[in-house]
This record gives C-alpha cells, structure tokens and sequence, in this order.
C-alpha cells in the first residue's frame, strides 16, 4: 500500500473529529425542553429581596421584581401583594361613602346659607329700631330684618346643636378604614370570649339562638348602650346577651385615628350563641 500523503491524512482526522461531534448531544435536554414547556410564570410584586441566590433558579415560580429566596412556605400559599395580610377583609363601602358626602354636603350647604345670611344683615341700612317706620320702604326693611334676624337665629342654634352633639360612627360590614376594623376586631375577640365562658342558661340548662344587638361604645371604651333590635324569642337569652357585652367593657379606647372622626361608635351585630357552647358574632347591615 502506498503511503498516505499529509492531505489524506489530515482529512481522514477531520471527518473523525466530525463523526464523534455529531454523536456527543451537548445540550441538557430536560433543560432545553423545559424552555418550551407550556407553562406559564405569573407575575407578582414582592414585599422584600434577597441577595443569595435561590438553589433551584429553573424551577421558579413566578416572576417578580426582585429576587427572593426562601419567601415563605408553599403549603401556605403565595402571597400575590405586595402588602403585608390585612387583619379583617374588608368589604366596599360605596352606600357608607355616599352618605358621608351627603351629611358633608349638607353641613358644607348650611355653612354657605348661614354666611348668605350675615352678609345680607351687615348690607342693610342702620336703621333705629326703636323708631316707628313712617314710609313703605322703612317697614319693608324692618320686616326683612326681623325675618333675616330670626332665620339666622335658627341656623346658629341648629350649628350648636349638632357641635353639641357627639359624632357617632356606625361600623358595618362595609367599614373599609383600618382604624375601625382593627378595633372591631378587638372588641369581637373579647365579646365572644366572655359569651363563651359565661354562656347563657337557665336552671342549669344551656340557652341557644340567634340574636341582633346594637352596641354604642364611647371614645374611652365605656359600653353607653345595648339594644336587642331583634329578639332571639326568648327574653332570658336576650337579657343575659346584653349583660355579656356590658360585663366585657370597658374596652380599649379610641385611637387618635378614630377620635378624629368619632366620639362614639355603634355597632349592628349577629350574636348566635351556638349549640357548640360558644358565642359567635359578626356584623350585620340591619
């Protein structure tokens, strides 16, 4: 056999090397594929970030705005804000928004008639009132005062009345303000907890039903008033039901927050004192 010559030979290597490359799969394929997985990743806001670096970044689950390792436990669920978890779920409030700005409208419209009124006062001619009027015009003016004098009269009192009275704010299912639920929430846990260790009865017998009580609560967290708006059918359950609230205060008192808005609240709730010996109570829009 004759020799090989240098090009043979350096093509026999080439086609050897191509050979082997095309049998070697440089590619992961479980990786490769995973890119075309029909799998999509939701997108999230987190409320913090990490600098270490997750230990399985192929397998994430979701995408957000920074990197976070460790961000809680999966059997408990993802948190999809940003925010931390809100004590109570509060519910939309639109009818509770609508009649505040109706009672601020109709306090802003007062204001603009009582000014109306000064200012129609302080336009009149000075006249003496302890002159008799001698022409038309002199009567009509003194009419006109003594109609303005008295009008302004009423408004300034109806003012004082309302300044006099205390501002009270009924907390609802709607109650979207944190402050207020917060504190609902607080006085819940204690109205039950007594309802439970003090449970009704009667002769040594447990008491079970349904009730709606109204609750009005002062700024200090004193307990002004209790009102079974609708009886359980048994007046026994419903006088040891009011005794359970009045016997739970005082309860804490009003933040700053609340004080700013309120000087009492009044609270509208289901009292079910349930057959498993224990007082469950939640808010109703009665």
């Amino acid at each position: 056999m004759k020799s090989l010559s240098t090009l043979q030979i350096a093509l026999g290597i080439s086609v050897a090397v191509h050979a082997v490359l095309l049998t070697v799969r440089l590619v992961d394929p479980e990786r490769f594929d995973h890119v075309f997985q029909d799998k999509p990743l939701e997108i999230i806001l987190v409320n913090a970030k990490s600098d270490a670096k997750p230990d399985k970044p192929d397998k994430a689950t979701a995408i957000a705005q920074a990197s976070l390792a460790g961000g809680g436990e999966q059997e408990k669920g993802r948190a999809t804000s940003p925010l931390p978890p809100s004590a109570l779920i509060e519910l939309g409030n639109d009818e509770e928004d609508e009649a505040q700005q109706k009672i601020a409208a109709l306090k802003a419209q007062q204001t603009q008639l009582l000014l109306q009124v000064k200012q129609a006062l302080s336009a009149m001619p000075l006249t003496d009132l302890a002159m008799p009027a001698s022409t038309p015009s002199e009567i009509e003016q003194q009419e006109k005062r003594k109609k303005l004098v008295k009008l302004l009269a009423e408004i300034e009192k109806r003012v004082n009345e309302e300044n006099a009275r205390p501002k009270k704010r009924y907390i609802s299912p709607a109650t979207r303000e944190a402050a207020y639920a917060l504190y609902y929430d607080t006085l819940r846990r204690k109205i039950e907890a007594k309802g439970t260790q003090n449970f009704p009865q009667l002769a040594g017998k447990k008491l079970y039903g349904e009730l709606i009580m109204t609750l009005t609560v002062n700024f200090d967290g004193r307990v002004l008033d209790t009102e079974v708006v609708q009886s359980s059918g048994n007046r026994t359950l419903d006088r040891q039901a009011k005794s359970i609230v009045g016997g739970t205060g005082p309860f804490p008192p009003f933040s700053p927050a609340m004080r700013k808005t309120a000087d009492q609240i009044v609270v509208v709730s289901n009292f079910n004192f349930a057959p498993d010996n224990s007082l469950q109570t939640k808010l109703t829009a009665h």
